[in-house]
Parts: C-alpha cells; sequence; structure tokens
C-alpha cells in the first residue's frame, strides 16, 4: 500500500485550505514551479502539530522538484520530491521537542529528523529516524 498524493496548481489552487492552517502555497517547491504535490496524511500530521504545540508552524520545505531536489543536496530517494515530506520551524519549540510529538503521531511509521533549526518529518510507510 502506498500513501496517497494529491496534485495542485500553484496559481489556481494556491489558496485552497488543506486544513485549518496550512494551504497549498505553503507545500510548493520554493523554486517557484507551479506544480504542487502533498500526501493529506502529511497535512493531518502537520495539524496536529500546530493544535498541539498552540503556535505557528512554518513550512521550510515541503514538495521539491526533482531538479531543486539536487539543486538543495537532497538525497536521491527524498520523500520530498514524492509530496510526503516537510521541514517545519515551531514557533518557540526546538527541533527536538517536536520529533518527540511526531514520534507519538508516527510511532511506526514515518520519518523524522531533528536538524539543528528545524524538524523533518515524513508519512513514508516505513519507520526511519535521524539527527542531521
Amino acid at each position: 500500500m502506498s500513501v496517497s498524493v494529491n496534485g495542485y496548481i500553484k496559481s489556481t489552487n494556491g489558496s485552497t485550505k488543506l486544513s485549518t492552517n496550512f494551504s497549498v502555497s505553503e507545500f510548493a517547491c520554493n523554486d517557484g514551479s507551479e506544480a504542487v504535490f502533498v500526501a493529506p496524511a502529511l497535512v493531518t500530521i502537520l495539524q496536529k502539530i500546530r493544535t498541539n504545540f498552540g503556535t505557528a508552524v512554518t513550512i521550510t520545505s515541503a514538495y521539491r522538484t526533482p531538479t531543486y531536489n539536487t539543486k538543495v543536496g537532497g538525497v536521491s530517494n527524498s520523500q520530498h520530491v514524492l509530496g510526503t515530506a516537510a521541514d517545519i520551524v515551531v514557533s518557540g519549540v526546538t527541533p527536538a521537542t517536536v520529533a518527540a510529538y511526531a514520534e507519538t503521531l508516527l510511532p511506526n511509521t514515518g520519518g523524522i529528523g531533528i536538524y539543528s533549526s528545524f524538524t523533518h518529518v515524513d508519512v513514508r510507510e516505513t519507520k526511519s529516524r535521524w539527527n542531521g
């Protein structure tokens, strides 16, 4: 079974709400491309993180085109290219604290990476954990 992913066009659907606090444009590739791919399961996880901490969740990188992923040094099998990952910053909360909460949401699946300034969260079917 694979994770479902929805496709959008930024100029047409950018303001479309995917949850209470997130819209399509927030998941767009930072290279300015029009295509946006996002897994509904990822939106659900991010919304739960936002609700839990009660403060802004900034997505610094979500969907990436393969070309942009290579440009920023992403791994070749990056979940970002699939639309199943987001790098996030939660206002006033350390990446390790965000990761610890994400662990309660994804105890047996998903990717959680702790970096110095952000937390990576993805909804892959297998479990993966790392420190970047």
